[in-house]
């Protein structure tokens, strides 16, 4: 399956203090890339609505190879890389590349589920939905399971904060 593209420019809010684009806002662009391939296959924000569905990102990695800069076109690809059996576990990777000669700047992968907004927990979204993702799935894709949460390489740990006080 051919990757889907979305096309930005990094403006003068997408930088750091170093002038060129800021981690925080790769992560911005892969979120806005993941939200324009929903509404390019037929699933707006009208629908989640509806559905009371939400995407809820568990896991996002990224690797950084080359620094982008004010005013820059970049194109930011998805793909739905791994997907549950009943699709309420997701995988999207991305690349980031510069529109002018191809420099890929970066790539990152998401591990996410669709939560149910009213129950508040990890529910598979509508039939019309997974149908309409089950379209676009990579061939190579991963079948995620209960088990790729189980294995995230951190847990939570929670602490007792009057001990730190």
């Amino acid at each position: 399956m051919t990757p889907y593209f979305a096309e930005t420019r990094i403006r003068w809010s997408d930088l750091d203090a170093n002038r060129h684009l800021a981690n925080a806002s790769y992560m911005n662009f892969t979120s806005y890339a993941r939200m324009d391939y929903l509404r390019h296959l037929g699933i707006h924000m009208r629908d989640l609505m509806k559905w009371n569905l939400g995407p809820a990102v568990l896991r996002e990695e990224f690797s950084f190879f080359k620094e982008g800069y004010d005013n820059e076109d970049i194109i930011i690809t998805v793909e739905v890389t791994g997907m549950s059996k009943q699709g309420e576990m997701f995988e999207f990777t991305h690349n980031l590349y510069k529109k002018k000669d191809g420099t890929h700047m970066a790539y990152s992968r998401v591990l996410g589920v669709w939560f149910s907004m009213d129950q508040r927990k990890i529910t598979p979204p509508p039939t019309e939905m997974l149908e309409k993702f089950q379209k676009v799935v990579a061939q190579d894709a991963k079948v995620l399971s209960l088990a790729d949460l189980k294995n995230l390489p951190v847990k939570p740990q929670n602490i007792n904060i009057e001990d730190w006080l």
